[in-house]
């Protein structure tokens, strides 16, 4: 999904990459609010281009076709490259969140490598939101997606209700706004009957989920960058995410080492869903470095 809050003249381009079970109508709204203020910020000089993508078993991806295992993390940066391949350049900014965030840095890891060929481009700011650089060892790195995504497995599609899953939800020992968020990832398999079945493929996103555990991107950060990227870490301030524990003080160092490529914000009273509990503060903190786009 693509919204230009400018027509005309030159754009800039800023990509959204969500997380585990999320999808790119999930952030429209963000996408407009930023957008919307940058323009203010620049009437006479640039337009935002605000693109969203749904990542692979995800909402308009799930059944796209050639989508083939593994489903990991490198295979869904490998998707991410070949769409900017199609999109013809790079986006100026890559915006990606929790699951997204290790998404986008192994595919600055393996952009800077060369594995993507030599036509294959960075942007020029990396915002990882809510997502560790290292493997995942608190149990609330995943808060509750790891136990939704076992839970929800054993249940057949098609699903007889919205109310029914909801019910089942907190019957499996989940709180009823989980439940209700839960209701709203699923579809109607025909428009005249009720059965409903989910906007995501279950099975494979767990899969994506153990890849994102697992995997380890520290040496992107602790290695100098390519000249010309700065990633920013942003950590919700009630996040139980992005805990000590899971390296708040070793981002901290990276970013003292290399204050012109990396630097590490606390985004306050959000918590890890910052993109819908603190637009503003998140504005407040990128729109310092998105002007130095201009």
């Amino acid at each position: 999904m693509i919204f230009k809050a400018k027509e005309g003249g030159k754009l800039q381009t800023v990509m959204i990459v969500h997380g585990i079970l999320g999808a790119a109508r999930n952030w429209r709204m963000f996408s407009k609010r930023v957008a919307n203020y940058m323009l203010e910020e620049t009437p006479c000089q640039y337009g935002w281009r605000m693109v969203m993508v749904d990542l692979r078993n995800h909402g308009n991806s799930a059944t796209l076709p050639g989508l083939k295992a593994p489903h990991d993390i490198p295979a869904t940066a490998r998707d991410l490259a070949n769409f900017i391949e199609a999109e013809g350049k790079a986006p100026d900014v890559l915006i990606a969140h929790a699951l997204g965030g290790k998404v986008a840095l192994d595919f600055v890891q393996n952009v800077t490598a060369g594995t993507y060929g030599s036509a294959a481009l960075l942007p020029k700011q990396l915002w990882v939101l809510e997502s560790p650089p290292g493997p995942m060892t608190s149990e609330k790195a995943e808060g509750d997606m790891e136990r939704v995504l076992q839970a929800v497995q054993p249940l057949k599609e098609p699903l007889p209700t919205r109310k029914w899953l909801s019910d089942k939800i907190v019957e499996l020992g989940f709180n009823a706004g989980l439940a209700h968020w839960l209701g709203t990832q699923l579809k109607r398999i025909n428009p005249d009957a009720e059965e409903m079945e989910w906007v995501f493929n279950i099975k494979e996103c767990y899969e994506m989920l153990q890849s994102n555990r697992r995997l380890d991107y520290w040496s992107v950060l602790e290695n100098p960058l390519p000249q010309g990227l700065h990633i920013a870490f942003v950590r919700a301030g009630r996040s139980e995410r992005m805990t000590p524990d899971e390296g708040i003080e070793r981002l901290e160092a990276a970013a003292s080492k290399h204050p012109d490529n990396l630097s590490f914000h606390t985004l306050p009273n959000a918590g890890h869903w910052l993109h819908t509990e603190n637009i503003s503060g998140f504005i407040r903190i990128v729109n310092p470095y998105l002007s130095k786009l201009q």
